[in-house]
């Protein structure tokens, strides 16, 4: 390893298992110390199984759940240093407490991880009060928690990189409603607060990880028995290459490691798609592409029906006629 990041401290919420553990154990890797965190510590006696789940896959997704007191142990058995932080950084004051001890441990705070959130399925029609809340709360507002809490140390001492961590779910996918509506609100606070922070050494970017965890490997093979359940036809070689993408979580930690970087220091504002297999995309921001406009003087109904699909829309189609998955 390179130890780019020595004498970094990182913060990573949600890191007691799958994307985030393999985030935080990449920064310690690379020299960062680490807090790591998640909502309580795991009782395997009472986690409850998928009952859509074979008995196999049941075993599979009970080896891959963790808590922030295993990913620390493993970051200290291998040589580095991490504490655990156990509370829901939706709680505004707890995600304040977990700051404070990362200040209180190591003097500093360089790096935050926004990983935590609430997984979950479900359209439209389907999505409960409660569902929205648990998809929405911990990504959105424990986003917002933890940067208000970090970022003042992080301008105070001219240095900072806050990573938030959407899904590639923030374009609008079928059957995750309330799962895309909070994973696009990361994308715009994070473009928000990078315009915000750049003048201070403060950089915020977005990254849509696709790597081995509990959370998706339930909620994935979840989210195709019900869009078969209701219709919608699925592409077997996509679904495969999804899997395939899927692969350890510590596979991501370099490209997060490089944005925590001094080499780093231009690139704020921007998402980035990356997978396990090591495919890194960077998307381009949304621009205009047709205009329409009448000077002081407002539309008919008339002009509208023949300018709209031959000026405004020309070459437009719809994407909600374009499933994830078909």
């Amino acid at each position: 390893m390179s130890k780019k990041l020595e004498g970094k401290v990182a913060v990573v919420t949600g890191s007691g298992q799958g994307i985030g553990r393999g985030i935080a154990i990449g920064m310690a890797r690379e020299g960062a110390k680490v807090v790591t965190n998640n909502r309580k510590p795991l009782d395997k006696k009472n986690i409850v199984l998928d009952p859509n789940l074979s008995e196999e896959e049941n075993k599979k997704y009970l080896s891959m759940r963790g808590d922030a007191e295993g990913t620390a142990q493993q970051i200290k058995e291998e040589g580095g240093e991490a504490v655990p932080f156990f509370g829901n950084v939706a709680d505004y004051d707890t995600a304040g407490q977990m700051i404070q001890k990362a200040i209180n441990t190591y003097g500093r705070v360089d790096i935050l991880v926004n990983n935590a959130a609430g997984l979950g399925t479900g359209m439209l029609t389907d999505t409960t009060e409660a569902d929205w809340d648990y998809q929405t709360i911990p990504k959105m507002k424990g986003a917002y928690n933890c940067m208000h809490h970090a970022v003042p140390f992080m301008i105070e001492q001219k240095f900072g990189r806050v990573i938030n961590i959407s899904s590639m779910a923030f374009i609008g996918l079928p059957g995750l409603f309330a799962y895309s509506a909070a994973n696009a609100g990361i994308v715009g606070l994070s473009k928000a607060a990078a315009k915000d922070l750049y003048p201070t050494g403060v950089t915020v970017n977005t990254i849509c990880p696709q790597a081995a965890s509990p959370g998706h490997f339930v909620e994935f093979k979840s989210m195709i028995k019900k869009l078969s359940n209701a219709g919608v036809t699925i592409d077997e070689e996509r679904v495969r290459k999804v899997e395939e993408d899927h692969g350890p979580a510590e596979n991501l930690a370099p490209f997060l490691a490089y944005l925590a970087t001094e080499e780093a220091a231009t690139i704020s504002g921007a998402v980035f798609d990356i997978t396990a297999s090591g495919r890194i995309t960077i998307w381009s921001d949304p621009a205009p592409i047709h205009t329409i406009k009448k000077d002081n003087h407002p539309w008919t109904m008339e002009e509208l029906i023949t300018a709209v699909p031959e000026e405004l829309l020309k070459g437009y189609e719809s994407n909600a006629r374009v499933s994830g998955l078909s």
